[in-house]
């Protein structure tokens, strides 16, 4: 870290970090040893954040539990890890008290020292974490010392705080860490897509957006957007930019100039070459895309064409495109193919908590016994139950919001099986492989893509992801004796 406490800001200051979780004790790690005098509170009182708590204090910080609402006497600056929603208690003071509120980002943003890695940032309500995984594996293929960061794997401010600098980092931006970093100012940035999601932390969709939006805020060579979703256009238009940035778009389509696209099975750039508009480049294969995983899935060829343009915007090779997205490996619950049944294919999808990314899941396959439900977080099903009815060979609800579903299928696909499992024990997740393999026919594929939150029956998505793939394989097992 000693590579930048010289030319600290933060120096003497008292910072108040809102928060004991992964993010919040990097940040107060990392401003302690810069030289800044540290609080951190937190509402909980659990042993786990105990624990947490006594290992800051005896490194010198003052850790506050079961309180989040007061501000600590003298505080400069809050930092606030991402889930703390804008109107909390702590923050109304912070305002009364004229004291600035940012988060994690913002103070690596702060921290970087002359000559920093430049930022390549994607946002969207799905596919940040496949998008940004997929543009470091291009980043690492072309030769560069690269990190994903952000809302995913090392905190960002220990990276920004490495003793051997990088050249450039694929950083994931949610829109609540957005909406706590004024000043990020990103090389290139994309949106993936804006759908309805955390409208309770940002109280309405167009917040929400303005937040996502923040991303493109000072770009210096290209805004990416997407062609098939209006909103992360209008979000380019809104923004200032610095001059000669450009707005690039992605579509799964044949490109025009400006755009990367696709074309009989290629991915094609006519947007960083010579001349857009009577050439184009040819980059990858569609089935470069994550071979091992099976056939690419429409979103994850979205995804791919989105790490693309933000490579080729830093000055990537076309081979390094290629060779990146080879080399790209999914995460466990992301479309992953658990085994193959009786002819029937199951796929854990567990990380489709919201209807978007379960929309999304269900465009790659033709006939799907789909299970699902949840916590539906506010969402409402309608839509993602019209546009997928005609894949439907038949339903498992289960979950504590399964009945919204379950209307839903009543309005828009009337026909299709439904079986709805009243039980929330541990035995559930097998009970729902066994109803379905019992609707499924040779060909078809068991997709668990609840569009739901998962901590009404388990601990997270990869919990219930895990319990799906074990269910299944226990199928496997049992069917395979049998034979």
């Amino acid at each position: 870290m000693a590579g930048h406490q010289v030319t600290s800001p933060f120096h003497g200051q008292h910072i108040t970090v809102a928060g004991l979780g992964v993010s919040g004790i990097s940040a107060a790690r990392a401003l302690a040893g810069l030289g800044a005098r540290i609080t951190v509170v937190d509402g909980g009182d659990s042993q786990a954040l105990r624990e947490r708590a006594a290992a800051l204090t005896a490194e010198g910080m003052t850790v506050r539990l079961g309180d989040a609402t007061t501000l600590p006497e003298g505080t400069n600056l809050v930092v606030t890890s991402p889930g703390w929603k804008p109107d909390s208690p702590l923050f109304a003071a912070a305002a009364e008290a004229g004291v600035d509120v940012v988060g994690d980002v913002e103070i690596a943003w702060r921290l970087r020292g002359e000559g920093a890695a430049p930022w390549l940032a994607v946002t969207g309500t799905n596919g940040k974490t496949t998008t940004v995984q997929m543009l470091a594996s291009i980043l690492e293929a072309a030769g560069l010392r690269t990190a994903a960061v952000g809302n995913i794997g090392t905190p960002i401010v220990d990276v920004v705080l490495s003793q051997e600098p990088y050249d450039v980092l694929a950083v994931e931006l949610s829109s609540y860490q957005l909406h706590w970093a004024p000043s990020v100012r990103a090389h290139s940035a994309a949106v993936l897509n804006l759908a309805p999601d955390h409208l309770d932390w940002h109280g309405s969709m167009s917040a929400y957006a303005a937040d996502k939006g923040r991303i493109y805020e000072g770009n210096k060579v290209a805004c990416v957007y997407n062609t098939a979703d209006p909103a992360t256009e209008h979000l380019v238009r809104e923004a200032d930019v610095e001059e000669g940035c450009r707005a690039i778009g992605f579509t799964l389509g044949a490109p025009g100039p400006s755009e990367l696209g696709v074309v009989d099975g290629i991915l094609v750039d006519r947007a960083f070459v010579a001349d857009r508009y009577t050439s184009a480049q040819e980059l990858a294969e569609v089935t470069d895309i994550a071979p091992t995983a099976g056939p690419a899935a429409p979103h994850n060829i979205a995804n791919a064409l989105a790490a693309a343009a933000l490579a080729r915007a830093f000055g990537v090779e076309p081979a390094a495109v290629r060779d990146g997205l080879r080399a790209f490996r999914p995460d466990a619950h992301r479309i992953a193919h658990v085994a193959d049944v009786g002819g029937v294919a199951y796929v854990d999808d567990s990380k489709a908590t919201n209807t978007h990314a379960a929309q999304a899941s269900l465009a790659a396959y033709e006939k799907v016994v789909w299970i699902a439900g949840g916590l539906a977080k506010g969402a409402a099903f309608d839509e993602l139950v019209a546009a997928s009815a005609k894949r439907l060979r038949g339903v498992v609800l289960l979950g504590a919001d399964r009945a919204l579903i379950r209307e839903a299928l009543a309005r828009h696909a009337p026909d299709v099986p439904v079986v709805d499992l009243d039980r929330t024990d541990t035995g559930a997740m097998a009970a729902a492989v066994r109803e379905a393999a019992r609707l499924a026919e040779p060909g078809d594929t068991v997709l668990m893509a609840p569009a739901c939150a998962s901590m009404d029956m388990f601990t997270n998505y990869g919990e219930r992801g895990d319990a799906f793939a074990g269910a299944v394989r226990d199928l496997a097992a049992e069917r395979g004796a049998g034979a």
